[in-house]
């Protein structure tokens, strides 16, 4: 199972804990150094300069810039007011985004400059993908032009038998902070379990990335030794549900929060499904969804989870439409997360069993904000999906980047009944 990833240090505290670079409007958090975006050096002192758009616009662009704290149009999700408290993985490498472009150096054409620029030189080796020139510093940023260095999490890619995923960072984000895992296992009897496990990081919180990953990770462990050990499915789902959210509370006792950043406890919204014979059961905790598509597309699809979020309470108590609650700004202030400022933990676990084959896709809101309903789901997964599922998940993928992909995306696909006639052996 890949470790957690390495949080960036804390920023210096004369910085707001969320603003925008001053460049590219592109969102930055507190421990940045740089600009995702642009590569801007965001520590140096800047001189004031005329806005060419009057008060409040981007220099130079005339475009109007967020105000520290109020939030941004990317579509990450924002905790919601805490309410009144009542009184295996099995191994296999990921794939990371290869990136073979390169941004022009500015001193190109200055033949009597270039001898005197010596050729990166560093400990890993490592060099800048954009300048070519400056090594990559201990927090993935060019030493020379600034520019950010792919991470691995930008874009992941994994099958297994019986099961895929894909997750991108996106194209407003800086980074990724959604994470998966997959797994499959063998029940005592012999016959396969097939799961996966996909967790969003809350983007407000602090750590959200290694929230997620933790998250992913503890839960698929827990669910894949307890069906192992003849747990029933649901009982073992309500148990993963409950030690992901026990490793992401976890973090906040590691390190605290960098001095004058104001943010929430490391916070994450986790769903998982696991395939068991000829029932899948659903587990989750906050807005990221599951979907049941079956193979025939005449019969309906369904949405199988309910969002704990703002949205869905003011649609259950009947003050709004549906599409009048997801118009609205809060439609994605989440109600339900893991982590250790959460007032209440309530995970959901339905089972399902199927009249016919088809596939569960499992997503955070960065996919399903471009197909929220089930028959729009439907119409956007390839008909073929139980037979190529990681074609599928790029497929979905590729329909969030080209709605806008404003956020992370993350989405697993998973063949029913499963693929495999047991856990790591191809089907008979």
């Amino acid at each position: 199972m890949p470790p957690l990833p390495e949080s960036a240090p804390s920023a210096p505290p004369a910085r707001p804990s969320t603003t925008v670079c001053p460049e590219c409007t592109e969102p930055v958090d507190a421990e940045d150094r740089f600009c995702g975006g642009c590569g801007l050096d965001l520590t140096a002192p800047r001189e004031p300069r005329p806005a060419a758009g009057g008060p409040g616009a981007s220099p130079g662009t005339g475009r109007a810039v967020p105000a520290p704290g109020s939030g941004d149009a990317t579509g990450s999700f924002v905790l919601a007011p805490p309410l009144a408290a009542p009184g295996r993985d099995p191994g296999g490498d990921t794939l990371p985004l290869g990136i073979t472009a390169r941004l022009s150096d500015p001193r190109e054409g200055e033949e009597d400059d270039e001898e005197d620029v010596p050729t990166a030189q560093t400990e890993t080796g490592a060099v800048c993908v954009a300048c070519g020139l400056g090594g990559v510093d201990e927090d993935g940023y060019c030493e020379h032009c600034g520019h950010a260095q792919p991470r691995q999490r930008d874009h992941q890619e994994k099958e297994l038998e019986g099961v895929a995923a894909v997750s991108d960072r996106g194209l407003r984000h800086h980074r990724n902070e959604d994470a998966f895992t997959l797994a499959a296992a063998s029940l005592p009897g012999g016959d396969p379990a097939v799961a996966a496990v996909v967790c969003d990081g809350v983007s407000t919180a602090y750590r959200p990335d290694d929230a997620s990953a933790a998250a992913a990770a503890a839960g698929s462990e827990s669910l894949l030794g307890a069906l192992e050990h003849g747990t029933e499915a649901g009982e073992a789902m309500r148990g993963a549900l409950m030690a992901a959210f026990d490793a992401v509370s976890a973090i906040a006792d590691e390190e605290p929060p960098p001095a004058g950043a104001h943010r929430n406890a490391p916070a994450c919204t986790i769903v998982s499904a696991v395939v068991t014979g000829p029932v899948f059961t659903v587990g989750w905790i906050g807005d990221s969804r599951a979907y049941w598509i079956p193979d025939d597309r005449t019969a309906n699809p369904s949405r199988l989870t309910e969002d704990d979020s703002w949205a869905a309470r003011m649609v259950e108590a009947g003050l709004m439409t549906e599409a009048e609650a997801y118009a609205d700004d809060r439609a994605h202030a989440i109600t339900g997360w893991l982590g250790a400022d959460a007032v209440e933990v309530d995970p959901h676990v339905a089972a399902f069993q199927p009249d016919g084959p088809g596939v569960i896709v499992v997503c955070t809101d960065g996919l399903w904000n471009y197909a929220e309903s089930a028959a729009e789901m439907a119409e956007a997964i390839p008909a073929d999906a139980r037979t190529r599922p990681l074609a599928s998940a790029r497929a979905l993928l590729g329909v969030a980047l080209d709605g806008g992909g404003h956020d992370n995306v993350t989405v697993a696909v998973l063949p029913f009944p499963a693929a495999v006639s047991r856990a790591g052996f191809p089907p008979a």
